[in-house]
């Protein structure tokens, strides 16, 4: 009974998360979060598609989403090979990552442009999949397309009410 008693009075101790904990059990942490979107950025900075980055590594391209996503994390040795093959030193997917005292002396975080987060969303990936499928010619036509899109809705609408072109005018209240 003493030695019982001895054992239950023993400090344990106790240790403190230094990073908030996910809401979810299944949420992805911040950090790989984090080194994902840099992955993706990195990326598309280099020009690189997923099917091109994921073939030079070994892996398939859903593997590579899943990492850009954070839903899988990136082990070291699979980091290092993204690093080589994209010829960035390792230490660059951890830049701007809250807490990483080297990334706080010198370097500010990185801007993250909303076309990136795009093309890493579920969204944007199954419209590049699509375009993908497409003959390179039909490809062509389809972007010029958007673009054209694009800039005729920026447009200002002729009728001079101030308005882009594509945006609902309000419904007339007259009674005639």
């Amino acid at each position: 009974m003493e030695r019982r008693k001895a054992l239950l009075k023993r400090q344990h101790p106790v240790l403190v998360r230094t990073t908030r904990k996910p809401a979810v059990e299944n949420d992805p942490h911040p950090a790989d979060r984090h080194v994902g979107r840099q992955i993706a950025t990195v990326r598309v900075q280099s020009d690189v598609s997923q099917g091109q980055l994921a073939r030079a590594i070994g892996i398939s391209f859903q593997q590579l989403q899943k990492y850009e996503n954070a839903r899988n994390r990136v082990s070291a040795s699979m980091l290092y090979e993204i690093a080589t093959v994209l010829r960035v030193p390792v230490s660059r997917f951890f830049e701007g990552l809250p807490g990483n005292d080297e990334s706080r002396d010198r370097a500010r975080p990185l801007p993250v442009d909303e076309r990136l987060e795009f093309i890493a969303s579920a969204e944007g990936r199954h419209l590049i999949q699509g375009l993908m499928n497409l003959p390179p010619r039909v490809r062509g036509r389809v972007v010029s397309l958007i673009a054209a899109l694009g800039e005729e809705l920026a447009l200002p609408d002729r009728r001079g009410d101030g308005k882009a072109a594509g945006e609902a005018a309000p419904a007339d209240n007259r009674m005639s």
